[in-house]
């Protein structure tokens, strides 16, 4: 039987899209790089570095996944000309995983290139739990011949703290990994992760202490500021230097706690989502985040 919160976000993507976008808009920055640009503009201004990601999952066959490379070799190019600080950020199945593993390293590695030679980070995001081995495979070979690569891995799950152990131990010489670590929005199964708020904050900061330790650059995503001065320990307590870490968030996201973070120092680089299929993201990040829906629909129902 579905759940309330399915229920309800079934309603609510039956509203009409201007209404929805009016909703989205804090969250998202539109559907053109001009748009994310404009967004990129005012947050740097505001001192804050940011990321770009095109909204988009499960590519449509191997044509869809080249068009999101083309399409991310653009918004990396204008990136570049811009002169903001930011960089690109893209999902494994945007590019075809569920297609194809090889298709998937070639396009992510023809975009690393493409970085590169703009003097710009690329990031592989982490997905849901069926695509975790494929996405850790692809990301090693691109980090053994991409030095500007990064990767995103997901506290929640049990075999993280394996991951980031063999990702320590098997690192290419003279590289240096550089994770997002996140709690993870993906509801996976009880038996390989955690559900509960205590032991994935507790695992989120035993991992972060594991990352820091094995000297990794560790973005530290969240918005839970009592995790967050849990961390801020860590960082004190292993003598981890400025330029290995920072806090990342999402847009729109708890912005009072973005100043309070700078305010003690902790620079916040900002997540910027765009794209066509912004739809489709704001209705999956409803269905995930429930506190985040009630905040919708008590907007809606004062409308």
């Amino acid at each position: 039987m579905p759940s309330l919160i399915d229920l309800t976000v079934n309603a609510l993507s039956l509203m009409p899209t201007p209404i929805m976008r009016h909703f989205s808009k804090k969250y998202i920055a539109g559907e053109t790089i001009e748009q994310a640009l404009d967004c990129l503009a005012a947050l740097n201004a505001a001192g804050h570095t940011g990321i770009i990601d095109i909204l988009g999952e499960d590519a449509e066959g191997e044509a869809g996944a080249r068009e999101a490379l083309a399409e991310y070799q653009s918004c990396s190019t204008k990136l570049a000309a811009s002169k903001h600080d930011a960089y690109v950020s893209a999902k494994p199945t945007h590019f075809g995983l569920r297609t194809s593993e090889e298709l998937c390293f070639e396009l992510y590695s023809a975009l690393a290139s493409h970085c590169k030679g703009l003097g710009q980070f690329l990031r592989v995001e982490m997905e849901d739990h069926t695509t975790t081995d494929a996405t850790l495979r692809i990301f090693k070979r691109l980090h053994a011949i991409h030095a500007n690569v990064g990767l995103v891995l997901q506290a929640r799950l049990f075999r993280n703290e394996a991951d980031i152990r063999d990702l320590l131990e098997t690192l290419p010489d003279g590289r240096t990994l550089n994770i997002r670590l996140v709690k993870g929005i993906y509801l996976e199964p009880g038996e390989i992760a955690h559900r509960d708020y205590a032991p994935i904050a507790d695992a989120f900061v035993e991992q972060a202490r594991l990352l820091f330790a094995g000297g990794a650059t560790v973005s530290l995503a969240t918005h839970d500021d009592v995790m967050a001065q849990r961390l801020f320990e860590v960082v004190e307590e292993l003598g981890v230097e400025e330029e290995r870490y920072e806090m990342q968030v999402l847009m729109g996201v708890q912005v009072g706690l973005w100043a309070k973070w700078m305010a003690a120092g902790r620079p916040v680089r900002v997540y910027v989502p765009f794209g066509p299929e912004w739809k489709a993201y704001s209705l999956r990040r409803l269905r995930k985040n429930p506190r985040l829906l009630r905040q919708v629909m008590l907007a809606t129902f004062r409308k």
